[in-house]
Order: C-alpha cells, then structure tokens, then sequence
C-alpha cells in the first residue's frame, strides 16, 4: 500500500502495533458467539455483487423457479 500513500498512515516500515503478542484465549474472556454473523453478511452481498449481470440473471430466475416448485410441495 505503500505505492498509494498508505505507508504513512501505518507509521514507519517495520514497526509492528498491537498488543505484544498475548492471546485472548485466557479466562474472563468475553467470546461473542454472533459477533460474525454481520461480517458474513457483508461477505455474502459483496460476493452476490461482484457477479457479473448474466449470473445474477441466471440466479434470480433459479430464486423464483425455486419459490414455484415450493409453492407446488406445499
């Protein structure tokens, strides 16, 4: 990143931040079991996104013949 002005605004090549190396596996952590579940979500609409127009045709049209046949199941 350093080619698009990035270096500077992460200090001085080499200098490693954070916290020194420790784990948080210890006990009294906090684990938020759904904290990630926005994350996937995030993920999931960039992939669907980065499609190009034909496939995201292609899906819709399975997404409604896939409401169809439910409707005929049920």
């Amino acid at each position: 990143m350093v080619e698009y002005g990035g270096g500077i605004s992460h200090g001085p090549a080499g200098q490693v931040g954070g916290g020194g190396g420790a784990g948080s596996s210890g006990a009294g952590v906090h684990v938020d079991f759904f904290g990630s579940i926005g994350n996937t979500i995030h993920d999931v609409t960039n992939t669907v996104l980065a499609q190009p127009p034909e496939i995201l045709a292609i899906g819709i049209v399975l997404f409604f013949l896939g409401l169809i046949v439910l409707k005929r199941a049920f």
